[in-house]
């Protein structure tokens, strides 16, 4: 158990000690407090390269947004930044993505670069280029490197360069990626990097190409509590990370279970089925935004595919889908008058010292288990659904 994992042992204790002291309404408020700190943990990246190599580009897609939409990083082939600046993600504020100073001026020095940026604060650095890497780009790896932190070279803007590609006789779209990877690979050898890895990213097409190979090596080299954050933060464009989102979810159930479980050994009348109901709606509620499945990604969705809201939701039968509130939970139990009743037990076993709440705990515990995993594996399946027809539309 890592310290992360201590500190979330010792704060559950810390919550069945502070809500034993309090009425119904403050404990359901405090568990909803609990639980929205869970994805409080910060993750900061630094994205940087030469002026015009798609940077902004970049930070706007990592976000799930288009240059043109609300709170995009301003793009152009004209620098547009000087200083760094921070952009927040629209779901997740705890992630911030940097759009940092370009490089590649006759006078750069990676050094005076990295204290300009304040090295310190990034979890890891995207190197962006358009076409070749060159030296200023290996300068400021080598030193990221002797500081300790992570760097991943990408090749921007393939979706143009494919376009020309094609007009060529005998067009290979696998073997042009493989062959523009090779360049840019070996055009680090020669500059000084060992066994450099080049990832292919397009903004414009940015579930193409490298993109799941990229978010998987971010994820192996970042410390296990930011790889939730990291993949609750990439915008649910690929099966792959479709499939890694839902296994971050069910990892995470048991946590959310064993609270619950925590709370029903507290003797206070109707506060186990109120919880039960909080955490469930709270954790659903996040599964929706996190598969892009709320309002308002599906109205940029709409955007992107040319498909009607209607059509969309159409796709989806997930019995939450028409609102999240208590009679809708209840369905995913089946029965409502079976959670009342397992209410009614766990109160009357709550009392019972030691055996009786060992009891009204696991109880608690199934039941949020089998809650949760049922709408997550609904919601999970309707995003894989609303994926396969937005790239049905694309192709």
């Amino acid at each position: 158990m890592d310290v992360f994992e201590d500190d979330c042992k010792k704060g559950l204790e810390d919550l069945k000690e502070s809500i034993s002291t309090q009425d119904l309404h403050s404990a359901i408020n405090t568990i909803k407090e609990y639980l929205k700190k869970q994805d409080l943990v910060e993750l900061n990246i630094g994205v940087t390269g030469e002026s015009g190599s798609g940077k902004s580009t970049f930070v706007n897609a990592f976000r799930g947004l288009g240059d043109e939409d609300e709170g995009s990083a301003p793009t152009g082939i004209v620098e547009t930044t000087m200083e760094p600046k921070v952009y927040l993600h629209p779901k997740y504020k705890n992630v911030k993505v940097w759009d940092l100073p370009g490089i590649g001026t006759p006078n750069f020095k990676a050094d005076e670069y990295l204290k300009l940026v304040q090295f310190e604060r990034y979890d890891f650095f995207i190197i962006i280029a358009s076409d070749r890497f060159r030296e200023s780009h290996t300068q400021l790896a080598e030193e990221i490197k002797n500081m300790g932190k992570r760097f991943y070279f990408v090749r921007s803007k393939i979706d143009s360069t494919i376009t020309a590609e094609k007009r060529k006789k005998n067009f290979d779209l696998r073997k042009t990626l493989d062959t523009i990877r090779e360049d840019c690979e070996n055009g680090l050898k020669k500059i000084g990097i060992e066994d450099p890895v080049v990832f292919l990213i397009s903004g414009w097409e940015y579930g193409k190409y490298d993109l799941n190979q990229l978010q998987e090596r971010m994820e192996k080299e970042l410390p296990q509590h930011k790889r939730r954050v990291l993949l609750l933060a990439l915008p649910n464009i690929t099966l792959e990370i479709n499939e890694k989102k839902k296994k971050v979810f069910e990892d995470n159930i048991a946590k959310v279970a064993f609270l619950s479980a925590c709370v029903a050994t507290v003797p206070l009348p109707g506060l186990s089925f109120a919880v039960d109901l909080a955490i469930v709606k709270q954790q659903t509620e996040m599964y929706y935004s996190a598969f892009g499945l709320d309002d308002p990604s599906l109205q940029m969705l709409c955007e992107r595919s040319g498909k009607s809201i209607e059509e969309l939701k159409s796709l989806m039968k997930c019995p939450l889908r028409f609102g999240i509130n208590p009679a809708s939970i209840l369905t995913l139990l089946g029965a409502g008058s079976l959670a009342v009743a397992e209410d009614v037990v766990e109160y009357v076993l709550s009392v019972i010292p030691i055996i009786g709440s060992l009891v009204a705990g696991g109880m608690s515990y199934v039941t949020v288990s089998i809650m949760l995993k049922r709408a997550l594996n609904d919601i999970a399946e309707d995003a894989r659904n609303l994926l396969m027809a937005s790239l049905e539309t694309e192709v």
